[in-house]
């Protein structure tokens, strides 16, 4: 009998021990990307559980995918949505012809389709193109709050002149808007050009922007916001697929729009720890705040949690020259071809968490640790740069600390 209760024990503490496999504790809400910002209603909170769906949908041959693609939903590139891994890395081309750019849309430009379905014939680099990038998909938290804030704000950032003497002359990319955007009601115009705020040049106006192009662009899907579809011109004539269009309806991306809008910002972590308190300061110093702007304020909105909002996404949204490190010869917009967007900071320390345990830094990934992202800094970000490699080893530890907290 002793022996029958001490093996109904044992199996009793195997099965409490396993508890934790099985079901294991929920993560720290400070390392979670995925949630809704607060102070939505139930009825945007609804709505955002619908974006959510139609985010994680798996597109097949059936529904419309490709015929070429990237990918086959969004959160192929955007796993958890966090930002993407090197297997997810999108890559884009284009020329310089007689100084104007030339994305080489008729060459099937000027993003690369590297995967098609069975059938066809996946893209290949062109070989005219002179302009060759890669992307790494960024995280889509937090998105909504950039996408609310005044275009006033960003312009009183910039500083294309560098009247300040600071070596730092953020511009914005001016971009020509496409015929579903029309209105764009409380936008800033120059030239029938509106400011872009998102992709890693800066060259998508405001998150439907984003959207339908990824959805074109990277998963093959029409819209009833755009219907053409991708083909490749090594096969001679279009030849899409054999889904009717639009394979996807507005709602559908609408509903994406507002999941994406309404994702909550990255978590800050440790912000009592002393090492990443002195970390922030000599963030600000060496003058890594300058474009990494730490605090702005969204403007009006109509939706609630996004209205009127101070923010610390430690990005000015500006174009800025960083030198020929980082200089793939490759353009959009008004953007030269060193010049990028300031990536915005906050979930930097979580990139890991969405990139397989181990992180990939700058806009397409080459530095496999934030040390190397630094050095590789130049242009308008140099002097910076310079300023980080003078500090102490402890106060680079320190640098790095509080870039971890973010």
């Amino acid at each position: 009998m002793k022996k029958i209760l001490r093996s109904v024990c044992l199996v009793g503490l195997l099965y409490l021990a396993g508890c934790d496999l099985f079901l294991p504790q929920a993560p720290p809400s400070e390392t979670i990307l995925a949630e809704p910002i607060d102070g939505l209603t139930p009825a945007q909170r609804a709505a955002h559980i619908a974006g959510d769906e139609e985010f994680a949908r798996v597109f097949g041959a059936q529904d419309g995918l490709g015929p070429i693609f990237v990918a086959a939903s969004c959160e192929g590139c955007h796993p958890g949505d966090g930002k993407g891994h090197p297997l997810t890395t999108l890559t884009r081309f284009g020329r310089y012809v007689g100084g104007v750019w030339d994305p080489m849309r008729a060459q099937g430009g000027p993003q690369l389709q590297h995967r098609a379905l069975l059938g066809y014939t996946p893209e290949k680099i062109p070989a005219g193109a002179t302009g060759v990038t890669r992307l790494m998909p960024p995280a889509v938290t937090g998105l909504g709050l950039l996408e609310a804030i005044d275009d006033t704000t960003i312009l009183a950032l910039a500083d294309p002149e560098d009247a300040d003497g600071d070596g730092i002359s953020g511009v914005p990319n001016w971009i020509e808007p496409p015929d579903y955007l029309d209105g764009l009601e409380g936008r800033m115009a120059s030239g029938g050009r509106y400011i872009g705020r998102f992709g890693k040049k800066a060259s998508a106006i405001n998150l439907l922007h984003q959207i339908v192009t990824a959805y074109k662009e990277d998963m093959g899907i029409t819209s009833d916001f755009d219907m053409e579809e991708l083909f490749n011109p090594e096969e001679g004539a279009f030849t899409g697929d054999r889904v009717p269009d639009p394979e996807v309806p507005a709602e559908a991306v609408r509903n994406v729009v507002f999941y994406v809008q309404t994702l909550k910002p990255p978590p800050r972590r440790d912000l009592d720890d002393p090492d990443v308190q002195a970390g922030e300061r000599l963030f600000e110093e060496i003058g890594c705040a300058a474009c990494h702007v730490t605090t702005l304020q969204t403007g009006a909105s109509n939706i609630a949690a996004l209205d009127n909002k101070t923010i610390h996404p430690y990005t000015d949204l500006l174009l800025h020259d960083m030198g020929p490190e980082l200089d793939d010869g490759y353009t959009e917009g008004t953007a030269t071809t060193s010049e990028w967007r300031t990536a915005p900071l906050w979930g930097l320390g979580l990139a890991a968490d969405s990139q397989g345990g181990r992180a990939f830094y700058l806009h397409d990934g080459r530095a496999s640790t934030l040390e190397e992202a630094i050095r590789l800094h130049g242009g308008e970000a140099n002097a910076s740069r310079q300023a980080y490699l003078r500090l102490s080893p402890d106060e680079q530890r320190q640098v790095l600390r509080f870039l971890e907290s973010l």
